[in-house]
């Protein structure tokens, strides 16, 4: 998943990742064509009704931050039916292939909004509006001097955790050691936020395993789940 920070200039606010070109294949293009229309949320400045968008008030509302290609939020939404997922990316190709499983598998619980998550933070989601987030994966920026662009940061936490409901849950996981730890720190220093664990959680059972994970944990790679709560 690729959420990011872009470098602010003097001119140029900062943003939650780096827009990267990629080429679309049939199936993406014509699943955009035909699912955006019904499935897909534009970018307004103003605040959306959650229960209104999904026409049901009673599930679960969880904000799914950079999904890649889609094939893991996906998943989850079939593995979770009564759960509603407002999925956030930004790169074309990742919209196309949500999209696209979405038309193959059925499911009518995933509404796109294709921006910046921090704009859609800030504008369109109401304070306490969220029953959980997932950021699965983000751009770990590994290079020291690129720790600057890292998405999660305490600045940026905050703002979720305003979006957050009391009892609502924060999960990122990573399989970058340095960035866990990156990750640990930045979640225990925010005074919103308890662990649900002593550092890191067992991977949830709704988290699917990708196949880069897969091929990871054959190599002896380790896969690092935070999981915090809002209180």
């Amino acid at each position: 998943m690729t959420e990011t920070t872009k470098e602010a200039t003097p001119n140029h606010r900062i943003r939650s990742f780096v827009l990267r070109q990629g080429r679309l294949t049939k199936g993406q293009e014509r699943a955009l064509e035909t699912g955006w229309p019904q499935f897909g949320i534009d970018y307004v400045e103003s605040n959306l009704d959650l229960s209104q968008v999904f026409g049901r008030v009673s599930s679960k509302k969880i904000l799914e931050i950079g999904f890649g290609m889609g094939e893991s939020t996906a998943k989850i939404a079939q593995m979770l039916p009564d759960s509603d997922f407002l999925a956030v990316e930004v790169h074309t190709p990742g919209v196309g292939g949500l999209l696209k499983l979405m038309q193959e598998l059925a499911l009518t619980n995933i509404r796109i909004i294709q921006h910046d998550v921090v704009e859609v933070l800030e504008k369109m989601l109401p304070d306490a509006s969220l029953d959980g987030v997932h950021i699965f994966f983000p751009d770990p920026w590994h290079k020291k001097r690129h720790h600057k662009r890292r998405l999660i940061k305490a600045e940026f936490i905050k703002l979720l955790c305003s979006k957050l409901k009391v009892g609502a849950y924060l999960h990122v996981a990573t399989d970058w050691q340095e960035y866990a730890e990156w990750v640990l720190d930045v979640l225990n220093a925010e005074p919103q936020l308890k662990n649900t664990a002593q550092d890191y959680a067992e991977k949830p059972s709704y988290r699917p395993l990708t196949k880069f994970e897969n091929r990871g944990i054959k190599l002896g790679h380790g896969v690092w789940d935070l999981v915090f709560m809002r209180v």
